[in-house]
């Protein structure tokens, strides 16, 4: 599977930067802002602004199996960089 990689730089509400990679088998950046915001969510973070000055392309590479495996189940993974719970 190839994947997308997407480097994304949030800022919490505590106001530090969250750094993470949105990983996803479409290259489409508006579905990669819709995954960060889907995840922002499920770790209190909803109200943190994602656009395409975060949420950035990358490149595309092969993936190692677990991330193609959770990218078949939930059609993202997130690759948690610096700053993330």
């Amino acid at each position: 599977m190839e994947i997308h990689v997407y480097d994304t730089y949030v800022e919490a509400k505590d106001g530090h930067t969250m750094h993470f990679d949105v990983i996803t088998s479409q290259k489409d950046h508006q579905k990669a802002i819709q995954y960060a915001k889907e995840w922002l969510k499920t770790i209190g973070e909803a109200e943190s602004k994602v656009s395409t000055e975060e949420c950035q392309f990358c490149h595309s590479q092969g993936a190692p199996e677990p991330i193609a495996n959770e990218i078949q189940k939930k059609g993202y993974f997130i690759q948690k960089m610096e700053g993330c719970p």
